[in-house]
């Protein structure tokens, strides 16, 4: 799920879906409230922990803080000499994923295939979206955190590429690498109160219209395609303020139609891997 999040356009969400923690995930989230601290006070701290679901999130945040710190400098390497072999890995995941979310839906009437379009067609508009320009004001980097943090925990909205919309991955990529304890801070603090409070209405969500919210994830994994199509044209370019070029807006092109090696062998390779992927991490989360 780090390494995920840790890729703009790729979701961590859509890992925890396939591998089977998702909605013990949310639960657990949202079971952090008032009562759980009454318990620690009355009951002590083997009910608090069991409460808390403890070992399961310290395992998995660990592991989460770990793959995210150390994958971020990998992916931006990645992401800036080889596009489009890490896209093209990406892409033949979220394939496979879609189809491993979608098959939980149980039944499949007007309800759901209407969730399943707008769910799509929300994820397809935010990949469309341009980035925005670098913002360091901690208010900034707080509200950034909290909605990064919710679409970190929705499968296929990625957290990163909301940061990179917003304006604040750079910010939050020079604090890790600087090891900047003030902005991270403000960042975790942003990401701790947008996780307790999304996770509520995820779980209202689950258990009252649970084919329905299923079927909407599902069209957010298919609508997040677009971002991650290896083969992009960049339509216009932001310089920053020490004269680096990012693209800006860009539209996804045929890999006939692209301009410079397209790399067309070794991307049907890595996207048959990345299809592959899928499917051992769903066999694993089968094993309980």
């Amino acid at each position: 799920m780090g390494a995920a999040d840790a890729v703009p356009g790729v979701s961590g969400g859509t890992i925890a879906f396939i591998s089977g923690i998702y909605e013990e995930l949310i639960n657990t989230i949202s079971n952090v409230n008032a009562s759980l601290f009454k318990t620690l006070f009355h009951k002590g701290l083997k009910s608090f922990w069991q409460q808390l679901n403890g070992n399961f999130l310290v395992a998995l945040l660990t592991g989460i803080i770990i793959s995210f710190v150390s994958f971020m400098r990998l992916a931006k390497y990645l992401l800036e000499h080889h596009p489009i072999l890490i896209w093209s890995f990406f892409f033949g995941l979220i394939i496979a994923s879609i189809y491993f979310v979608g098959k939980q839906v149980t039944k499949w009437n007007l309800a759901t295939i209407v969730s399943f379009i707008v769910g799509a067609t929300i994820a397809f508009f935010i990949s469309k979206l341009p980035t925005l320009g670098t913002n360091e004001n901690s208010w900034f980097l707080f509200f950034a955190g909290a909605i990064a943090i919710c679409a970190m925990i929705l499968p296929g909205i990625s957290g990163s590429f909301i940061l990179i919309i917003l304006g604040a991955y750079k910010t939050l990529s020079n604090a890790i690498h600087d090891l900047d304890i003030k902005h991270l801070l403000i960042f975790i603090s942003g990401t701790i109160v947008g996780l307790l409070s999304f996770s509520h209405v995820l779980k209202w969500l689950f258990k009252h219209y649970h084919n329905i919210t299923l079927a909407v994830l599902t069209g957010f994994i298919l609508g997040s395609l677009n971002r991650v199509w290896p083969w992009k044209n960049t339509l216009t370019w932001h310089t920053n303020s020490e004269g680096i070029k990012t693209p800006l807006i860009q539209e996804s092109i045929s890999p006939m139609a692209f301009n410079g090696n397209n790399q067309l062998t070794w991307a049907i390779i890595l996207m048959v891997l990345g299809f592959l992927t899928i499917f051992i991490l769903e066999k694993l989360g089968s094993k309980k």
